[in-house]
C-alpha cells in the first residue's frame, strides 16, 4: 500500500544535524521531496532504524539512556532495528517514505504493549544499546505505562525523520495514513512527546497535551490525545 506524498522542488541547504559532520551534510544535500508513503516491511529495518537514530540523536529520553554521543547513533539504532522489527512490524502499521528517511510505527488497539516473548527476543540488543542504563530504561517503560490510557485506541510509539530531510512534510505524510483511519472509524489516537519543542506540530494534526511525566531521574514526557475527527461534509 502506498500513499501519495506529492513531490516538489525545492532548494534545501544542508542541515547542521545532529551526529553528522560537513562532509556527510554535503553528500546528504537534497533537492526534492522523498516519494509516496508505503507499509514498511522487514527489509526496511536496517535503513528506518539508521535514520530513527539520527532523528533521535539529541532526543533527551535518547540522552538520558545513552549519554555518550560516540557512541550513541550506533546504539539507539541497534534498539530501533528491536522496536521495528519485533515489537512493532507484525501489526501491519509501520510507514515509511520510499526513501526511508522516516518512519511511524503506529500499534492498533489493544497491542501497544511490548510483550514477554518480545523483550526476550529482543533482549540482546537491548542490553546492548543500553548497556548499565538498562535500569533506566526500565524506569521509562513503567513510567510510560503507568500513564498509557486503557480506552481503546491507537498508538503512535515512534514518529522520526532523518534531520537532512527535516521540514518537508514527511512526518505528516507518515500520519496521515493511520490518522484518516482513526477518522473513519470513529478511535482516539495516542503518543507521548519526548520533546516539547515538538508538541506544536502535534497540535497541528488535532493531538492535545493531557498532562506530563516525570521520568525518574530524567527527562519530562508529554502524552497527548486525538479525538476522531468528523467526517467533512461532502
Amino acid at each position: 500500500m502506498t500513499v501519495p506524498l506529492a513531490r516538489r522542488v525545492v532548494t534545501v541547504q544542508p542541515r547542521r544535524a545532529p551526529g553528522f559532520d560537513a562532509g556527510t551534510r554535503r553528500r546528504l544535500y537534497l533537492t526534492a521531496v522523498p516519494g509516496p508513503i508505503r507499509i514498511a516491511d522487514r527489509g526496511d529495518t536496517g535503513p528506518i532504524a539508521a535514520s530513527l537514530a539520527r532523528a533521535f540523536f539529541d532526543d533527551p529520553v535518547m540522552q538520558f539512556l545513552v549519554p555518550d554521543e560516540a557512541t550513541r547513533r550506533q546504539r539507539v539504532s541497534a534498539f530501533f532495528e528491536v522496536a521495528f522489527a519485533v515489537q512493532h512490524l507484525h501489526h501491519g502499521a509501520c510507514y515509511t517514505d520510499t526513501d526511508r528517511a522516516g518512519a511511524a510505527l503506529w500499534d492498533p488497539p489493544g497491542k501497544w504493549r511490548m510483550t514477554v516473548g518480545e523483550i526476550l527476543r529482543g533482549s540482546v540488543k537491548l542490553i546492548g544499546s543500553f548497556r548499565l542504563n538498562v535500569p533506566r530504561a526500565l524506569r521509562v517503560l513503567s513510567a510510560v505505562e503507568r500513564n498509557h490510557p486503557r480506552n481503546d485506541h491507537w498508538y503512535l510509539a515512534v514518529l522520526g525523520t532523518d534531520p537532512v530531510h527535516q521540514g518537508k512534510g514527511i512526518g505528516s505524510a507518515l500520519l496521515g495514513p493511520v490518522l484518516e483511519r482513526c477518522d473513519r472509524e470513529g478511535i482516539g489516537a495516542y503518543l507521548e512527546s519526548s520533546k516539547h519543542s515538538n508538541i506544536a506540530f502535534y497540535r497541528r494534526h488535532g493531538f492535545d497535551v493531557t498532562g506530563e511525566i516525570s521520568i525518574p531521574g530524567g527527562p519530562t514526557v508529554w502524552p497527548m490525545w486525538r479525538d476522531p475527527r468528523p467526517p467533512e461534509a461532502p
